[in-house]
């Protein structure tokens, strides 16, 4: 195997093994929780811009398969794990980790203490780091280093969203799917394909549109909700989907996720700040504050909702257990919603799939009260 080199902003260096492609990356490191489903992570468009840690120490037991993907490749800037299986094992597998990696020129690194990169990274917050197969001198990969830009500030949604308009139709992996009785437009703004998925299990017609799609554009097809999709970096720095989002709000019901929620927040008037380390991984405990249950849900954000800018149009609906940061809310008198976390679970957990009931529910609720009218 190649040598490989992970080094942080910070200096600290961390000598390994690459198994993916060969070259040279650079984005912020982060760690994810998730003990299964790295396929899942590697394809979702939120990290682009991100180098991601796995904490579990073992992956690429079970392989890849074309199935279970999120987009059409990794987006993800780099790959670090503690051990790599080369060998997979499991009947759905069609090729292993390292192909996939290498096919999509995404580069990896293993052998690496990847406890002692969580501890620092926890300890310290989020760094830029570079990831490299090429060069090993600290002087120059640091200069590299310093000379890319943040995350904070940059629009990476122009680089995951789709070219053009197209409609969804796939539901849940092996799962018959009704016929559709609603038309949900979902914006990309770096969309994880579940998402769609459910939205066809729950009998809608979706529509994917690009992140810079005008309002009036959507309001045209007339459709019974918008969706606010998941995507990377920065929200303030995706001015067109606020504007966009303000000329939505009170004309369709609205459900936003993840970059959406955040998105939705700056439209109302509020702000977001940057967290220190993030929420990454498939184990996060959320409270609903309506029931006081506890749901185990996944996540991957650096950026949070402050409430408190905008508490008199929205109402607080969950909390992250871990933090107290904002994880849901809903607005006071209008058919709008969003949370922080991913309810489309992929990876799972699937606590939280029956918030897009509560999304369709709108559209029902609004159908009968429109049907109640004409009679």
């Amino acid at each position: 195997m190649k040598r490989a080199i992970l080094l942080l902003e910070d200096g600290t260096a961390f000598l390994g093994k690459s198994f993916g492609a060969e070259g040279e990356a650079v984005g912020e490191v982060v760690f994810n929780t998730s003990m299964t489903g790295y396929q899942e992570i590697l394809t979702d468009p939120s990290y682009k811009g991100q180098i991601v840690t796995m904490t579990y120490p073992l992956i690429g037991n079970y392989g890849v398969n074309p199935e279970d993907v999120e987009s059409e490749r990794p987006w993800l800037e780099g790959f670090i794990v503690k051990e790599y299986s080369s060998f997979p094992s499991n009947w759905r597998a069609t090729e292993p980790l390292d192909q996939l990696l290498k096919r999509n020129r995404i580069v990896a690194i293993e052998g690496i203490d990847t406890r002692a990169l969580t501890r620092k990274i926890r300890d310290r917050g989020a760094m830029q780091g570079i990831l490299s197969t090429e060069a090993f001198e600290t002087a120059s990969l640091i200069k590299k280093l310093n000379s890319h830009p943040p995350l904070v500030g940059q629009d990476l949604v122009r680089q995951v969203t789709c070219a053009e308009a197209y409609p969804w139709k796939e539901g849940p992996w092996r799962e018959a799917v009704p016929a559709p009785v609603y038309h949900v437009v979902a914006y990309d703004f770096g969309i994880k394909q579940n998402m769609l998925r459910r939205l066809v299990q729950m009998g809608c017609r979706v529509t994917v549109v690009p992140a810079e799609t005008p309002a009036e554009k959507v309001l045209s097809v007339n459709p019974d909700g918008v969706l606010l999709s998941n995507g990377p970096g920065d929200p303030e720095a995706v001015t067109y989907a606020i504007r966009n989002t303000e000329k939505l709000i009170g004309k369709k019901p609205l459900f936003g996720i993840c970059l959406g929620h955040q998105i939705l927040g700056l439209a109302l008037g509020g702000k977001c700040k940057k967290l220190k380390f993030g929420h990454h991984g498939g184990n996060q405990p959320i409270m609903d504050l309506a029931t006081r249950r506890v749901q185990i849900v996944a996540e991957n954000h650096g950026f949070a909702v402050d409430l408190a800018s905008i508490e008199k149009e929205v109402a607080l609906t969950h909390v992250n257990l871990n933090d107290n940061t904002v994880e849901g809310m809903h607005h006071r008198t209008l058919p709008v919603f969003s949370v922080q976390y991913h309810p489309e679970a992929s990876p799972g957990p699937h606590d939280a799939h029956f918030l897009f009931k509560r999304f369709i529910d709108f559209f029902a609720n609004q159908a009968a009260s429109a049907q109640g009218r004409g009679r």
